[in-house]
């Protein structure tokens, strides 16, 4: 579950720049190396990137050196470890969250930039079918060509579908891993137990 930050009402204001955020550990498995190729192919204009995290072993270096070879020095930008506010300042601050990962356990970030009502691009090799089932983000296959892909689509949509996006993807993680509808459900399987009251729909056969 997450904690679910206040849901502020609003378009964001039109602008020529938009931000797209990584927030996570600089490591290859993150796939930082493929959306510096992807960024490479999309090129997209009045776009800046942002990624947020610690640098594991030296691959902030390479990803580093990549991005100088591919001539995008103005367009990414490294902002180092984040927590507390600097780290909801970004999330609200961000128009796309991209996790470009190549393995991934569950993502605890995707569900973070959803509930500030982030549209979000990740990858297969992370478990958020649901991102194509509440049409709240972009699940793509691993690689430099389909990132690049939805990294176009992306942003060229407006400033209010995305919003839209963002929306439906902050009502699919109020449902699935909000604090307060996970005890909701634990208590109805104890109450369950105990005889005191119904099955619940959250026991699924097996």
């Amino acid at each position: 579950g997450i904690h679910l930050p206040a849901w502020i009402e609003q378009v964001k204001t039109q602008s020529e720049n938009h931000t797209a955020l990584f927030l996570g550990r600089i490591h290859p498995v993150k796939g930082l190396s493929e959306l510096v190729k992807a960024w490479q192919i999309a090129r997209p204009k009045g776009w800046r990137m942002i990624i947020a995290g610690p640098d594991e072993n030296g691959h902030q270096k390479k990803i580093q050196s990549a991005i100088h070879q591919a001539g995008l020095e103005d367009m990414f930008q490294f902002v180092g470890s984040v927590e507390g506010e600097a780290k909801a300042n970004l999330y609200r601050c961000a128009d796309l969250f991209i996790l470009p990962t190549f393995t991934e356990n569950f993502g605890v970030v995707v569900a973070e930039a959803l509930s500030y009502g982030v549209p979000v691009i990740t990858t297969k090799g992370a478990p958020w079918e649901g991102l194509k089932t509440y049409r709240c983000g972009w699940w793509i296959d691993i690689g430099a060509e389909p990132l690049a892909a939805a990294i176009r689509e992306a942003v060229a949509i407006s400033d209010e579908e995305r919003y839209v996006m963002g929306k439906r993807g902050r009502l699919f993680v109020e449902e699935i891993f909000g604090w307060s509808n996970i005890a909701e459900k634990m208590l109805s399987v104890y109450l369950w137990i105990l005889k005191k009251g119904s099955k619940p729909e959250c026991i699924i056969p097996v």
